[in-house]
């Protein structure tokens, strides 16, 4: 039986894309949806929201839980919009606003000073109250238009770091065809092993919550 561990979200296309990153790491572990109260974020960075997240869904559960909390972060803006992406032009979680503010912003920005990255944090609670934290960036630079209709949020103006000149293109406007990266995988990768050392040993001392074996 595989051990289990519940994602902190109700949004089950999340739960898809970490159940598949996960696997890459630990193929044994079931990664579940989260049915509980949605704890409020009032967090200033990202560990702390996550952290908010993650513990709120193991109280619940009382299995281990992750959390992630992410956004985009501007070199130019002192790494803002950050923890305040998602609510960038007002809580109204506008995101075709979100963007065309953050453009509004740039436009006097040249291209070399445009740098940005996606920062995701993973936060892993579990229940005996161990916390550890990861974080990854995708580094990359903001265009001064926007290019394409696919991902989400900022996805249509931000070009990652890694392309050729001749083949440089937004998140946004990658082919559908294609797996689009990932901002989440960075932070679940294997050089984040000690997030899944703490899960090791937590498994090991609640087998019968988390549909384990136990040692």
């Amino acid at each position: 039986m595989s051990a289990r561990v519940v994602l902190a979200t109700h949004n089950p296309h999340k739960v898809a894309e970490f159940a598949q990153i996960v696997a890459r790491v630990r193929p044994d572990l079931e990664v579940v949806g989260y049915d509980g109260p949605e704890p409020v974020e009032d967090g200033v960075t990202f560990a702390e929201n996550a952290l908010i997240k993650a513990r709120a869904a193991s109280a619940h559960t009382g299995l281990p839980a992750l959390a992630d909390d992410s956004g985009i972060c501007v070199d130019v803006l002192g790494g803002s919009p950050g923890v305040f992406s998602a609510y960038w032009a007002g809580h109204a979680k506008d995101a075709t606003a979100n963007l065309e503010l953050l453009l509004d912003q740039l436009s006097d920005i040249a291209d070399p000073h445009r740098a940005a990255q996606f920062v995701s944090t993973i936060a892993l609670v579990a229940p005996d109250g161990t916390e550890h934290t990861v974080e990854g960036r995708w580094p990359g630079r903001l265009a001064t238009e926007r290019s394409g209709e696919g991902g989400f949020g900022y996805d249509p103006i931000f070009i990652p770091d890694g392309q050729t000149d001749a083949a440089e293109r937004t998140v946004g406007s990658s082919p559908p065809r294609r797996s689009r990266p990932s901002r989440t995988a960075p932070a679940l990768s294997r050089r984040s092993c000690r997030c899944w050392k703490t899960f090791r040993a937590t498994e090991n001392r609640y087998p019968s919550r988390l549909g384990g074996n136990g040692p």
